[in-house]
């Protein structure tokens, strides 16, 4: 009998992965070389003379104090930049939390990132986008006036999203890779685990709907840039490197692109059961 990828050891789950995968001591080392690699696309593209365009989360979070830092001190332009979040939640009438509800990802990106760069180095608010549920289609346009995307950086969810793209088991892999930003209920399993961090595990406050970006603005860009750093990570890293593409788990569906990598802890790469 064929042994469940839950079961693999490290070195199995390093054996013949999907996707490229790199290993670092913890948490702090992950996030650092997160903000590291942010930054060396922005400044490559700054010595370019070329815009540069990142898709970015709001979880993973610790990135953001090293990326501000060493944006301020190593005096980085952000002028030619554009952050394209990822993700919003929305209210029970599908608009934007509000800004000032601490669960708001709008919120935490000015208090925490865009407040904190200095002045002369920050870019333009046009150029700090959210996914509007007002007008899903526009963000997908921008992108595609934009140039498409340089970088994707992010998490995986416990279902397997990325983004808030969770699975849709009647879908073919085609299809799902088709979705595009759009408004849609967030399954309880994420509402569960995301209460845990953000409310003390009370998951009746959380918000049951958000707008997200799509698989397919995702797995159009020309890199994706993946970390897991939680004990729950352990199971999730051995399905996405070694389970079949499948919209039931949709992290798997960028098994074949073309410049992906997935950075994990030793914690999260060692044995999981």
């Amino acid at each position: 009998m064929e042994k469940k990828y839950y079961e693999l050891t490290k070195e199995e789950l390093l054996r013949n992965s999907k996707i490229p995968v790199q290993i670092m001591p913890d948490n702090e080392t992950v996030f650092r070389a997160m903000a590291e690699e942010i930054l060396g696309i922005i400044e490559f593209n700054n010595l370019q003379g070329k815009r540069t365009v990142l898709i970015c989360p709001v979880g993973p979070l610790g990135q953001y104090p090293y990326l501000v830092g060493m944006i301020n001190s190593r005096h980085i332009s952000l002028k030619n930049t554009w952050f394209i979040n990822m993700d919003e939640y929305l209210n029970e009438n599908l608009a934007w939390i509000d800004k000032n509800d601490r669960l708001s990802f709008r919120g935490f990106m000015d208090k925490n990132v865009y407040g904190q760069i200095k002045d002369e180095l920050i870019m333009p608010d046009n150029q700090r986008v959210f996914p509007d549920p007002k007008d899903p289609a526009a963000l997908p346009k921008l992108l595609e006036e934009l140039g498409g995307v340089d970088a994707v950086f992010g998490g995986i969810g416990i279902t397997g999203h990325v983004a808030f793209n969770e699975p849709i088991r009647t879908m073919s892999c085609e299809e799902y890779l088709r979705l595009r930003t759009r408004i849609l209920e967030i399954a309880p399993e994420t509402r569960a685990v995301n209460s845990l961090d953000s409310l003390n595990g009370a998951v009746d406050e959380m918000p049951r709907y958000c707008i997200t970006i799509g698989m397919y603005e995702i797995s159009q860009a020309r890199k994706i840039r993946l970390y897991c750093f939680r004990a729950w990570h352990r199971a999730v890293v051995r399905r996405a490197c070694h389970d079949e593409p499948s919209a039931a788990f949709p992290v798997t569906l960028l098994q074949g692109h073309q410049d992906i990598s997935l950075t994990m802890t030793e914690k999260v790469a060692g044995n999981s059961f």
